[in-house]
């Protein structure tokens, strides 16, 4: 897709849109699973707790996994379940030769009674299952460059910038955030050969951010502050990619001030409709991938 064909803010930014490609990719994953004869490929997501967003989440990802033609299972258990229960869910799942990926939903209830092992959990998970890329075993294969399953909102970004026709070879990225969910391994895959951008993981201890982020071609927002990022930080041109979610009295907004920098941008995430839509797309591709890492089904 070129930027003649996409949609632009008032400011004249691309938008970089998740919800439209997300159902590209929900189509393409469909044909794939037709092409090979619609083999029962199987997600299997484990959800504690009544937490609504987490529920809401959730339930998304096995609509669209629907669609994609993939077949999914939902493993509810409530708040009190507790780690040995949980533990049991996910060691079954991970035995069971017809699941082919296991997605524990994220954060586990939090309270003292009970206190869950969330680190515990994903050690259960094999690394040919781990379709949200979180478990040793997946950070290493990608720290490696070795073939595995790679977190989904990571590769959502990388999908972003490949779709939009975003260049990455040899430009200056800036990541905020260093978690292990986004920033961290979103790092390693903007620096891996074949994107080979050169990348700074900026974070609280790293000075003056806004200095970082004026030198980038691409800024991404992963610290799950509001609004943050404002017009300031933007060089004019950039892209802009916004992967965090803070809740504040006017609603979930994102690490972007969006209204400012969509007048400073080149390219700019919507929130919502950016990276979240992604995600789940690709949490559905990592489990097609899932499948074929296990040898599941030889004509997919």
């Amino acid at each position: 897709m070129t930027s003649s064909d996409s949609a632009r803010t008032p400011g004249g930014a691309v938008v970089l849109d998740g919800n439209r490609l997300r159902d590209e990719i929900v189509v393409r994953l469909a044909a794939d699973v037709a092409a090979a004869g619609s083999p029962p490929v199987c997600l299997a997501t484990v959800l504690v707790g009544d937490d609504g967003p987490s529920q809401r989440y959730v339930r998304n990802k096995h609509v669209q996994a629907a669609k994609a033609g993939l077949q999914s299972r939902n493993e509810i258990l409530p708040a009190s379940a507790g780690q040995a229960q949980v533990e049991d869910v996910v060691g079954r799942l991970a035995a069971d030769p017809t699941v082919h990926g296991i997605l524990v939903q994220s954060p586990l209830p939090a309270g003292d009674d009970p206190r869950y092992d969330e680190e515990a959990v994903l050690r259960l998970i094999p690394g040919d299952k781990d379709v949200d890329g979180l478990t040793t075993e997946s950070m290493g294969r990608l720290m490696r460059g070795l073939p595995g399953l790679v977190g989904c909102t990571p590769l959502g970004v990388l999908r972003l910038l490949e779709r939009y026709d975003i260049p990455t070879a040899g430009r200056r990225a800036v990541v905020i955030g260093r978690s292990m969910l986004v920033g961290l391994p979103l790092t390693v895959l903007l620096a891996r050969k074949g994107i080979d951008a050169t990348v700074t993981l900026a974070h609280s201890r790293s000075g003056d951010v806004t200095a970082l982020c004026r030198e980038a071609d691409i800024v991404v927002g992963a610290a799950g502050v509001a609004r943050m990022i404002t017009a300031s930080h933007v060089k004019p041109g950039a892209t802009v990619i916004d992967v965090g979610i803070s809740r504040t009295e006017a609603g979930i907004v994102g690490d972007v001030d969006f209204d400012a920098v969509q007048a400073v941008a080149g390219a700019i995430t919507p929130m919502p409709g950016g990276t979240g839509p992604m995600t789940i797309a690709c949490l559905l591709e990592n489990t097609l991938t899932a499948a074929r890492l296990q040898g599941a089904f030889p004509g997919l």
